[in-house]
């Protein structure tokens, strides 16, 4: 690959494409080099695909990137029931963002937060697995991968086992908030969106954060993502494997997702590259420098050629 090609935020123009996923029209948006390896960037909650706009700067010199609002975010239609949120929904947008925009060649996927968590659904899908030359998550785990994570735990019964769950879900505080009906949705209307920035910084610690242009309405709409699916998931957990090689990159300051949720990960993904980096939940993606490293390395340890024979599950 060529050497490194960090472009001006002014040259970050995107070619804006719309693509019908499952029953929803989606914005995606695509950037950079129209012969390099792909990317397919997946962002979480509550941002929309402005977030990757510094990685995407690192990258498009090198890369042909594209990004999607996830259903419910950005510019993407919003669903209004929250079954319209499911996992196997997530997943079948995803599919038809890369059969539309990369249909000759696998994508890398790269994802974040509520995106590793979709993403997951799909990179453990053996009909998607094909279409995906690897996969790099950060701070996402799958949620079936936790609901047996958990029982594991629990079955241990001995004191560590016991106080990695009880961290877990303190750590977690936010989702039983989630689930409670109108209070964190009124809560996002009533200065959430104007204040997330600077809660960022105060808790975070992070600068320039990109401003969504659609804050309030992606905090309101994106919890039925939470409500959707975690009950479910944890509580009647599938078995999800998946042969793409993976890159989880741990930040091990994150105050949502602990390290230890991925101690198993090795059985389900056994092509897996583990990387732990003193990072907190946003930082990779606001100070994109180092993980830029290491999806160039990653991925020049994964080229593409042609479309890939399906993979065993």
């Amino acid at each position: 690959m060529n050497a490194p090609a960090v472009l001006p935020y002014k040259e970050l123009q995107a070619e804006q494409l719309w693509i019908q996923g499952d029953g929803v029209q989606l914005a995606a948006y695509r950037w950079g080099n129209p012969n390099g390896p792909t990317l397919l960037l997946v962002h979480g909650y509550p941002d929309n695909h402005e977030i990757w706009l510094p990685l995407v700067r690192e990258l498009a010199g090198n890369y042909q990137i594209i990004a999607y609002d996830v259903r419910g975010f950005g510019a993407s239609d919003i669903p209004r029931k929250r079954l319209g949120y499911h996992l196997e929904k997530l997943a079948n947008d995803l599919e038809a963002v890369i059969k539309a925009l990369s249909p000759d060649q696998p994508v890398h996927l790269v994802a974040h937060d509520w995106g590793s968590i979709q993403a997951w659904e799909a990179v453990t899908e053996p009909r998607i697995q094909p279409l995906l030359a690897s996969y790099t998550s950060i701070s996402g785990p799958c949620l079936d991968h936790v609901g047996h994570w958990m029982r594991d735990k629990l079955k241990q019964k001995t004191p560590r086992s016991l106080l990695q769950v009880l961290g877990q879900l303190l750590s977690s505080w936010y989702i039983a908030m989630f689930h409670t009906p109108l209070l964190p949705e009124l809560t996002w209307r009533l200065g959430l969106d104007r204040a997330w920035p600077r809660l960022l910084l105060t808790v975070e610690g992070l600068r320039n954060v990109p401003i969504s242009s659609s804050q309030r309405s992606d905090g309101v709409h994106g919890v039925k993502l939470y409500r959707a699916n975690f009950i479910r998931s944890l509580f009647t957990p599938r078995q999800r494997h998946t042969q793409v090689p993976v890159q989880l990159i741990v930040p091990t300051r994150d105050r949502f997702v602990r390290p230890q949720l991925f101690d198993q990960l090795q059985h389900w993904a056994p092509r897996l590259q583990r990387r732990e980096v003193n990072a907190s939940h946003w930082q990779l993606l606001v100070e994109p420098q180092q993980l830029a490293v290491w999806l160039r390395e990653f991925t020049a340890h994964h080229p593409v050629t042609a479309k890939q024979e399906p993979l065993n599950a």
